[in-house]
């Protein structure tokens, strides 16, 4: 069949009709990954569980379901893969796809933060400085946010800051609050860049920089939109 070039009608029908294909094909190879990846789950592949976890969690080419994702991660949970161990964490924790249980939910961060996972080091160290699902206890908190700060989450440099900053399980310091509240805004963090304008308005810092105007107060460490998580898929 020829094709007349020449008549834009004609190449407009060709282009419509070359996107629906492509869509088609696109659609198909999804849902053959989508089945590959159920089946590798179905046979106990751990990674695959994970990642089925993660896409019932997202909503990435399934229904969003925070119930089956919470089947996966505890299946992968369970054979000790430390991000499906976090996860589930975050899924007790904020009530997502099961009753929320705080206690649980430090069980699995505990799992996964003494195997080093950040995140859940992270979420374990709020806990402890909140006394939720473990009694009080700014030191331990000040310990999970030190092992989370050193290896570069922003959340926990910011809250190991405001510990120093405050005297909270650890003597006050302001030189290593204002450390690690300037690692933290360096990545973006804006609440620790409120935190470390108010460092430079109360004359902890000694040297001279630019200022943040309307900081009144050291901010609170804070959970932003419930407990921190990581939701990507591995390869």
């Amino acid at each position: 069949m020829k094709t007349s070039w020449g008549n834009p009608v004609h190449v407009i029908r060709f282009c419509r009709t070359l996107l629906i294909v492509l869509a088609v094909a696109v659609g198909t190879v999804a849902a053959e990954d989508l089945q590959t990846l159920r089946k590798k789950a179905e046979a106990g592949d751990v990674v695959a569980q994970y990642n089925l976890g993660v896409r019932y969690a997202n909503g990435e080419g399934v229904a969003a379901d925070d119930v089956a994702a919470v089947k996966w991660y505890r299946k992968a949970a369970e054979q000790g893969y430390t991000g499906a161990q976090s996860n589930l964490g975050v899924m007790y924790g904020n009530g997502r796809g099961v009753a929320k249980d705080v206690a649980e939910a430090v069980k699995w961060w505990r799992k996964a933060a003494e195997q080093g996972i950040a995140v859940a080091q992270t979420n374990l160290g709020l806990m402890y400085q909140k006394g939720r699902g473990v009694p009080l206890d700014h030191a331990e908190a000040v310990k999970w946010y030190r092992k989370a700060a050193e290896q570069g989450n922003n959340f926990a440099q910011n809250s190991l800051g405001f510990m120093y900053a405050n005297g909270k399980g650890i003597p006050e310091d302001d030189a290593e609050a204002v450390k690690w509240y300037r690692k933290a805004a360096e990545q973006g963090d804006a609440i620790a860049q409120n935190n470390l304008g108010v460092m430079y308005d109360k004359g902890s810092v000694s040297y001279n920089a630019p200022t943040l105007s309307g900081a009144t107060q050291v901010c609170a460490a804070r959970v932003p939109d419930g407990f921190l998580q990581s939701l990507e898929q591995l390869s």
